[in-house]
């Protein structure tokens, strides 16, 4: 059930990515209301493609529970996951996702709806979107006044 305080919690995860200019998405996991794991988006950090939110936070309570498991726990992130994490979720049988703001461009929620696996995993949005969406929204026009030259004219090769 949707506890306000951990989408909170995963909002200032997502915060901690400024120092790296990664892109802003936390994550919490929590089971029994206890949280279990918190991550942020480390790809640009780690230079992996791989080091989502949600998968650091799925390795760490793997880690954590000492099992692959994750049956019980719910998942509290800032944006929509991806097709790779949402995956992710439902080999760890996560039995509950709770995400802020959609992800317009690639909706995974609508592309779970066509597939049927042993596991469900119930994907709820629209949780502090505002708050989840202006963070992203912030984060995006900072790299986009930063790839202007000198004379405001946009900078080439930039990868936003």
């Amino acid at each position: 059930m949707y506890d306000e305080k951990f989408m909170r919690l995963a909002i200032l995860q997502s915060e901690k990515c400024k120092k790296s200019k990664d892109v802003p998405v936390g994550c919490v996991i929590v089971r029994d209301k206890q949280i279990i794991s918190v991550a942020h988006n480390k790809k640009e950090a780690k230079k992996s493609s791989l080091a989502h939110a949600e998968i650091l936070a799925i390795k760490k309570a793997n880690r954590k529970l000492k099992n692959e498991n994750l049956t019980g726990c719910e998942m509290y992130v800032t944006f929509e996951p991806c097709l790779m994490c949402a995956g992710a979720i439902i080999g760890a049988r996560i039995k509950d996702v709770y995400f802020g703001t959609y992800d317009n461009r690639f909706s995974t929620v609508k592309e779970l709806s066509q597939f049927t696996t042993n596991h469900h995993t119930n994907f709820y949005g629209g949780y502090l979107k505002d708050e989840c969406s202006n963070l992203l929204t912030r984060f995006f026009k900072e790299i986009r006044a930063n790839d202007r030259n000198d004379d405001g004219s946009k900078a080439k090769d930039k990868k936003y």
